[in-house]
C-alpha cells in the first residue's frame, strides 16, 4: 500500500505543478479517490484552498494561479479581459493604484469555487457571446510547459480573435488575456453603469498604439451597436494614427438614437448621449 501511494504521489508530481490549482472531478478522472486524496492533505503533500480544490503547496495562493490552472488544467475558455487586460498590460498605470479586480470573459461560467478562494482580489465573469459570439471557444490556449506546443494551438487565429499570452512567474506560466484591441471593446461594454466615460476617455488616449487589422477584424464582428458607436466617438476624439486605416464601411452601427446618460448630451453623429461634462474634464 505504501508502494502505491508513493506510486501515485510521484505522478502527481508530475502532473500538478506546485501552486497550481485542480478540483476533487479532475483528481477522480485522473485515478485520485477521496481517501488517498485526504490522505495526502493529512501528510501536507495536497492543500484546499476551498472546498472540492486542491493543490501542492507553494507559497501564497494568486490570482493568476486561479487563471492559468482554469485555463491549462481545467479547460475552462476564460480570458482575462477588459479593465484588467489593459492594466497588465500598463495602459492603466495613471488611474488605477492595483488590480483589484480581474475580470473574466468567456462563453461559459468560472466554476463556482472560484469565488470562495481566501483571496483579495475579487474574480468577476462576463459572458463574452453577446459582444463577440463564442469566438475563445474556437482556438486552443497555450499548453502550460513553455516550448512544448499543443496538439491544436497556432497562433495566428489566437491573434485574430484579439488575444495574446502573457509569461508570469517562475516557471513562465501562460496567462491568456485580451489584447488590448479586444480589452477597450470589452470596456466599453460595461459603459455607463460600470465605467466612468471620463477613465474611457483616458484610456482611449493611451491607446495610440493598437493593430488596425486586429481592429478591424473584432469591429467588424462585433454584435454590440452601442460599443460600436463609442469606440469610434472616443476613437474620432483622439485621432489616433490607426483610425485612418479602419473601413468603416464593413461595420453596422444600426440605426436610431441610443441612451447611455440621463440628462447628457447626444452626439449628432453617433446618435448616442454622453455625459455633458466630459469635454471640461479633459
Amino acid at each position: 500500500m505504501a508502494t502505491q501511494i508513493t506510486k501515485k504521489l510521484n505522478q502527481l508530481e508530475r502532473q500538478l505543478p506546485e501552486g497550481l490549482l485542480v478540483d476533487s472531478a479532475w483528481l477522480s478522472a485522473a485515478g485520485y479517490s477521496s481517501s488517498l486524496r485526504a490522505k495526502y492533505v493529512v501528510a501536507g503533500w495536497l492543500e484546499q484552498p476551498a472546498r472540492r480544490v486542491y493543490r501542492r503547496p507553494r507559497g501564497q495562493l494568486s490570482w493568476q494561479q486561479v487563471v492559468t490552472s482554469l485555463q491549462t488544467l481545467l479547460g475552462y475558455a476564460l480570458v482575462v479581459g477588459g479593465r484588467t487586460a489593459l492594466e497588465l498590460q500598463g495602459y492603466t498605470h495613471y488611474l488605477s493604484k492595483g488590480i483589484s479586480e480581474v475580470h473574466l470573459h468567456g462563453p461559459v461560467k468560472p466554476p463556482s469555487w472560484v469565488v470562495t478562494l481566501p483571496l483579495k482580489e475579487q474574480f468577476i465573469y462576463h459572458n463574452s457571446k453577446p459582444l463577440l459570439g463564442n469566438d475563445i471557444a474556437t482556438v486552443a490556449f497555450p499548453p502550460l510547459v513553455a516550448g512544448v506546443p499543443s496538439k491544436d494551438h497556432t497562433d495566428r487565429p489566437f491573434l485574430d480573435v484579439g488575444l495574446r499570452t502573457l509569461s508570469w512567474g517562475q516557471w513562465d506560466w501562460p496567462l491568456t488575456i485580451s489584447a488590448p484591441e479586444r480589452a477597450i471593446l470589452e470596456l466599453f461594454d460595461e459603459l455607463p453603469d460600470h465605467e466612468s466615460f471620463h477613465q474611457a476617455d483616458m484610456l482611449m488616449e493611451g491607446l495610440s498604439d493598437l493593430a488596425p487589422r486586429r481592429l478591424q477584424a473584432l469591429l467588424t464582428r462585433c454584435r454590440s451597436v452601442k460599443v460600436k458607436r463609442l469606440f469610434f466617438f472616443f476613437a474620432d476624439r483622439h485621432q489616433h494614427a490607426w483610425l485612418k486605416r479602419l473601413d468603416r464601411t464593413t461595420i453596422a452601427l444600426g440605426s436610431g438614437k441610443r441612451m447611455l446618460v440621463k440628462e447628457g448630451r447626444l452626439d449628432q453623429t453617433y446618435q448616442i448621449t454622453v455625459p455633458k461634462d466630459l469635454d471640461e474634464v479633459r
